[in-house]
């Protein structure tokens, strides 16, 4: 049995044991759940302008005001002995992405040819400078290269709607990349030398309003299928955040707003994907949905979105089993580890919603991928991947030979596709895959630990950027389960160490600044996700929560806000000034993370015919409606956990149990004990690292109580 998304009407209690309710106490109309004032998408594809920025305003503007309020004609003019460009400056509140219309009421000439409008978008700011931070043609090659990062208009004599369309409106003369992510628009009445004689820099120019076509997917509370709050607002807030950033991201793949080089193919055109960015590079990736993907399946009923990405990806697998990692070159760009996310994906994929007909169909080219690419690039003395020649990864880091990133995500994917192997009655490759993650995971610890730093080693080798350890390799490694408790407990420590930063821990610590640049500054929230995932699955949930807090709440504190960016570098900054992607989908990993760790829910089979609770904090209503919460201290601590599931599905129930604090005290389900630890054992309850599970039954609420509270 399906669960959509598979988690519906997320309610989380906080570790701080305070209940929040949808109540009038925060909104004065009872029938409005309380979680509404949190999601970010506008109201309406529609968006206008918040504000005009008036330190940002030159030159002759009538009427600025006007372009946000309504209040009529805003103008801008410039006669031929004036110097000052007129510029005014509007600011869509947060970032948007789409396509800008402009509604002109005319224009007058003082001169010769039509005033010429300049437009300049960006998602900040700090790069709001004479070009737009980023456009589409900073990425073009020969004819697709049509504009110098600004965008011109020739503004006509009588009223009109112009929409910001890519093209010229004379041959390569006047052109316009057409669809932006931005917040900030910078809007001047002049024109490039280079467009003469069709404009001029002088005149009169009519605006009576300045409107977004919003292109994102449209997130309003009526399409959320799983929803999240808790006491903690910032949590609360930063997960719609995610949301926000991820539907920025979700679109129709079409030719003339997405990458430019290379990246148009036939088989997406006209399909709803989700691209890595929302102003570039706007092309679906491999990597990134081993985030995006999970937040768009925990938030929206729009699974299609990653498994269009997945399917077409696959479709074009070369001969030797490699899986290109996104259209770009056509399909040609050559990534190492991205081939292995799509095995990773295919598996979350399935667990999310139950569609094991994709994988049926796409079963031979999985096992083309583990038995053939990967396997002709594997050490043999140790079993560990080396990284073919003239490939890179996510960042293009120069680190070839048997870096621990790819052999940790090697095993993460040859477990999972084990999984995969059994849902399908494949007995024998499930085997096999399984000895072989076995063996790699060993040469893993013998050949990359590091007992002197107590990390792994980015890599085993000599020379330059060899003393390095890197936050992925760690991370994945504890993901995979390659690292033990006392390893893993080690290499945290490290990273919070080593790698620590006021905004997120970084991806490399010092000696990676061998291999990239200020690599010990850079945080990348997708790496990121990974050791947060680490932290709860370890059990170091603390941790954890200041990793979210120090790299989501960096992001969401300063310009454009709200969106989470591609990366963070020195001292906070965009790593790449202004072409830096400010709503990056593979950086949403706080929605996953809340989620499914904080709250505690997972699949155990395919779309959740089989579930675990084992809850740290948190609740969800609705297809499988949980709540939990701890009362009390001490000796005087109870802790109950609601669980309401479909008929036909059943799954297990964990509560924490520690002998020596737990002395005295019961566990029951339905008001009957269950276990004690003197003995009593029901309900078959199982006592296992810390917490002890029981069995449930679908089709009706069930309340487990810890210390024998079981009060509904």
């Amino acid at each position: 049995m399906l669960i959509a998304s598979y988690l519906l009407h997320i309610v989380l209690w906080s570790l701080f044991q305070l209940l929040v309710s949808s109540s009038s106490a925060v909104w004065e109309r009872d029938d409005i759940p309380s979680w509404h004032q949190y999601v970010r998408a506008p109201s309406s594809s529609t968006v206008t302008p918040k504000k005009v920025l008036a330190g940002y305003s030159n030159g002759n503007v009538t009427n600025a005001g006007g372009l946000v309020d309504g209040s009529g004609t805003t103008y801008l003019s410039r006669s031929e002995n004036s110097s000052e460009v007129p510029t005014v400056v509007v600011d869509f509140g947060q970032n948007v992405v789409g396509l800008l219309t402009i509604d002109f009421v005319g224009a007058k000439n003082y001169t010769h040819g039509q005033p010429g409008i300049k437009l300049i978008f960006s998602e900040t700011l700090e790069f709001l400078a004479d070009k737009s931070d980023f456009s589409r043609s900073d990425n073009g090659r020969g004819d697709d290269k049509i504009t110098n990062a600004t965008d011109q208009i020739a503004v006509k004599s009588e009223p009109y709607t112009w929409t910001n369309q890519w093209g010229c409106e004379f041959s390569r003369q006047v052109c316009s990349d057409g669809l932006h992510g931005f917040r900030y628009v910078k809007i001047a009445l002049d024109a490039l030398p280079e467009d003469s004689p069709h404009t001029t820099s002088f005149g009169e120019v009519g605006i009576s309003s300045v409107k977004v076509q919003f292109y994102g997917f449209l997130g309003t509370p009526d399409t959320f299928t799983g929803t999240f709050e808790c006491s903690d607002k910032d949590l609360t807030q930063w997960w719609y955040d995610g949301s926000y950033t991820s539907e920025m991201c979700i679109d129709v793949f079409r030719a003339n707003d997405t990458e430019l080089r290379d990246a148009t193919s036939p088989s997406l055109v006209g399909k709803l994907v989700i691209h890595d960015g929302a102003k570039r590079d706007r092309d679906p990736y491999m990597g990134d949905l081993a985030v995006s993907a999970l937040t768009s399946y925990l938030t929206h009923d729009v699974e299609e979105v990653a498994r269009n990405v997945m399917e077409d990806l696959v479709q074009h697998q070369r001969s030797d089993g490699w899986i290109p990692p996104a259209s770009i070159n056509n399909y040609g760009l050559q990534l190492f580890d991205y081939p292995l996310w799509w095995v990773s994906c295919s598996y979350e994929h399935v667990m999310h919603t139950g569609n094991l007909s994709y994988i049926e169909s796409y079963y031979p080219n999985m096992t083309l991928l583990l038995d053939t690419y990967y396997p002709q690039h594997t050490s043999s003395s140790s079993g560990l991947l080396v990284r073919q020649e003239g490939y890179g990864d996510y960042a293009f880091i120069p680190r070839d030979g048997s870096a621990a990133y790819y052999s940790a995500l090697y095993v993460l994917s040859l477990t999972r596709a084990a999984a995969l192997a059994d849902f399908l009655l494949k007995p024998d490759d499930a085997s096999r895959w399984r000895d072989r993650a076995a063996t790699v995971s060993k040469s893993f610890v013998t050949e990359l630990w590091d007992p002197e730093a107590e990390a792994f080693f980015d890599r085993k080798c000599t020379g330059k950027g060899c003393a390095a350890h890197a936050q992925d390799g760690n991370s994945l490694a504890i993901i995979a389960g390659i690292a033990n408790d006392t390893l893993s407990a080690k290499a945290l420590n490290y990273l919070n160490t080593s790698m620590r930063h006021e905004y997120g821990n970084s991806f490399y610590d010092a000696a990676g600044n061998d291999l990239v640049e200020e690599a010990s500054d850079r945080v990348y929230a997708f790496i990121s996700y990974f050791e947060m995932s680490a932290r709860f699955a370890s059990g170091h949930t603390e941790s954890a929560l200041d990793l979210i807090r120090r790299t989501y709440g960096w992001m969401a504190s300063h310009d454009p806000g709200i969106t989470f960016w591609e990366g963070i570098g020195k001292d906070g900054g965009l790593y790449e000034d202004g072409f830096t992607s400010m709503a990056h989908g593979w950086s949403t990993g706080i929605v996953p993370l809340l989620s499914t760790y904080v709250l505690g829910v997972s699949a155990v089979k395919p779309g959740f015919d089989e579930w675990s609770v084992k809850p740290r904090t948190g609740g969800l209503e609705g297809g499988l409606r949980v709540r939990w919460q701890r009362n009390g201290e001490g000796s005087g601590e109870s802790y109950n956990v609601w669980v309401h599931a479909p008929k036909g599905t059943n799954g297990s129930v964990s509560v924490p149990w520690d002998g020596k604090e737990n002395e005295g005290k019961e566990v029951h389900v339905d008001g009957n004990k269950v276990y004690d630890g003197k003995g009593t054992v029901e309900m078959g309850a199982v006592l296992e690292d810390g917490w002890v599970r029981v069995g449930i039954q679908g089709g009706e609420e069930h309340v487990v109580g810890w210390n024998g509270t079981a009060s509904g």
